[in-house]
């Protein structure tokens, strides 16, 4: 008795219900997955590693750029006269930011917001860039280094830091933007490969930003006149941060070493 397939003269035929649950199975299994050499340079190009040198060559070439521009030349020559007002702000705001993931200081860029607005307008232009480049710096470690890094995390120090950011990010980092001490650059990516979330790092930066940011546009608003009462505040704002942020991190060094 033949109940899948009838033979006539040597020829084996499938029934019509056969055909139908073979084209169904293959359905279901989908595409067939790449494999040999695509399959082995898509995971080469999308591993930690490579995503990490993408990262270093993508800084290297920020880092180049700013020394054959020179982005710091505003403070001695001013901003481009077609540009004012608002639009300049919002200009310097977006070059602001990419200059600090280029590394460029901080307190030069926000004297030069000084230099060139004035304190309000200056304030206003420096904390959005300081926000911007913040956020673009967060990304790019946490997209292509957060991976590759987070295995290398076996020193005390490094441990400290990482649990303190992963568990209590925001005050954290509200006292790492007011309280100077750690560089920007490198504030942004040790948050980028911690667990810390984009949107309380974000926050933490724009309100712990204020005091100094504030403290050193207003110094180069006031620039021309070093005797006034402003510029004397400024300077004292810009110092006593400091002094505090070093006295804190004297007393918890004991703390940090026995984690």
């Amino acid at each position: 008795m033949l109940d899948a397939t009838t033979r006539s003269g040597g020829t084996a035929t499938v029934s019509p219900r056969t055909a139908t649950a073979e084209l169904a199975v293959a359905t279901a299994a989908g595409p067939v997955a790449p494999s040999g050499f695509t399959a082995r340079a898509t995971r080469v190009l999308l591993s930690p590693w490579s995503r990490l040198s993408l990262l270093v060559a993508l800084l290297a070439a920020a880092a180049t750029a700013v020394l054959l521009f020179q982005p710091q030349e505003l403070l001695t020559n001013g901003w481009p006269p077609q540009l004012g007002g608002a639009a300049a702000a919002l200009a310097y705001a977006v070059a602001y930011g990419l200059c600090t993931v280029a590394f460029v200081p901080r307190p030069l860029l926000n004297l030069a917001a000084g230099a060139l607005f004035g304190s309000q307008l200056g304030l206003a232009s420096a904390l959005a860039g300081t926000v911007l480049g913040a956020g673009i710096a967060f990304c790019l470690g946490r997209v292509l280094g957060q991976e590759a890094l987070r295995p290398l995390l076996r020193g005390k120090w490094l441990k400290a830091a990482d649990g303190q950011l992963s568990r209590h990010g925001f005050r954290t980092m509200l006292a790492m933007r007011i309280f100077p001490g750690v560089p920007f650059a490198a504030s942004n990516y040790c948050a980028a490969v911690s667990r810390m979330g984009l949107l309380p790092f974000l926050l933490a930066t724009g309100l712990g930003s204020i005091p100094n940011t504030a403290a050193y546009v207003v110094a180069g608003a006031r620039a021309s006149t070093p005797t006034s009462p402003a510029f004397l505040i400024a300077l004292a704002c810009i110092a006593l941060p400091g002094l505090a942020g070093a006295v804190v991190a004297w007393r918890k060094r004991h703390r940090l070493r026995g984690h």
